[in-house]
């Protein structure tokens, strides 16, 4: 099924044209308008140089009128090959259909709203023939239904027709086009970015990305530059002071040589202010009898901290490098 891009934004036109396999693009008089465009033959020059296959309106109130609109516009350098003339349905209009695709013009009867309209259409020969979906349903017709009658008549009678699912509103009609077998739709930008997006599919890819990183990713590099640390003179005060200004939920405390002689974290000061009130913050490191913490190696990988992380039930590692104290990495580091 060929998708087409519904737009007039010259912006939104150049980035959707980067994913690389839209067919083209349809636009109207109406989206013109809309984005305040006033120079409506030379914006269809700029476009056709921008799209593999431009549709733009031929209109006119006499088959003549509208022949002569197509072969204007041609003249302003359009290739026929690349160029689909849309013109409303009317019996002036497959008159026009006629004539112009038996001179080898593309052309899309558009603004169908019933199977006979359609069956006039690929009588004439159109090439694209275009039930408006969204605006069928407006009136409370069962638009799909009508799609669905469309391609029946080009299976069954060997048309040379593509049926066009368009006004489309939602992703929802997008799936609709997909099972009524239409041969091509045309979609906003906005609505072609969410065809790709599910929930289910950003949390798989988090979890394949999160997964990767832990076995790809070594220590020193989530840690970075941090490295929280005071000595075993330092108060309660201190650290509260250490981990606020830097947005840690913990600090090591280093012994007299700079090694790791323990963790203080947010969790110790919520139970030593349980415990010992407003006279916890002025407790030293010293006082608090610390356990010698966990540590690991910032060569190591991530995996391998995950590990620890699982076997020990801790919340923070220290981080060393040829015996130094570089760093505290905590267990949420690992999903950052």
């Amino acid at each position: 099924m060929e998708l087409y891009l519904d737009s007039a934004d010259l912006a939104e036109i150049k980035e959707a044209m980067e994913i690389g396999f839209l067919t083209g693009l349809t636009t109207t008089p109406t989206f013109m308008h809309r984005h305040g465009i006033t120079d409506i033959d030379g914006t269809i020059v700029e476009l056709s140089n921008i799209v593999d296959v431009l549709q733009i309106e031929a209109l006119g109130e006499t088959a003549e009128e509208v022949i002569a609109e197509a072969y204007r516009q041609e003249a302003l350098g359009l290739d026929r090959n690349k160029t689909v003339y849309k013109i409303p349905m009317s019996l002036e209009g497959v008159k026009a259909c006629k004539k112009l695709t038996d001179e080898g013009f593309m052309v899309n009867i558009h603004l169908v709203y019933t199977l006979q309209q359609a069956y006039m259409a690929m009588e004439a020969g159109a090439t694209y023939v275009c039930p408006l979906v969204g605006r069928l349903q407006d009136q409370g017709n069962d638009a799909v239904a009508l799609v669905e009658q469309c391609v029946n008549a080009v299976e069954y009678y060997g048309y040379d027709t593509k049926i066009m699912f368009s006004s489309v509103r939602n992703i929802e009609h997008v799936r609709n086009a997909i099972n009524a077998g239409a041969h091509t739709v045309t979609v906003p930008w906005k609505l072609i970015k969410q065809l790709t997006q599910n929930h289910f599919t950003s949390i798989g890819t988090d979890q394949f990305t999160q997964d990767t990183h832990i076995m790809t990713a070594k220590v020193k590099d989530v840690v970075g530059a941090k490295n929280p640390s005071v000595t075993m003179d330092a108060s309660v005060t201190d650290c509260l002071v250490k981990m606020t200004t830097g947005g840690y939920g913990a600090v090591t405390v280093l012994d007299g040589n700079g090694a790791a002689a323990g963790i203080f974290t947010d969790g110790d000061l919520r139970r030593l202010m349980e415990a010992n009130g407003s006279e916890a913050v002025n407790k030293k490191m010293s006082d608090l009898g610390l356990s010698a913490p966990k540590t690991i190696d910032a060569e190591e990988l991530l995996y391998k901290a995950q590990k620890v992380f699982a076997d020990t039930k801790v919340d923070s590692l220290v981080v060393v490098s040829q015996g130094k104290v570089v760093g505290l990495l905590d267990v949420q580091d690992l999903i950052k």
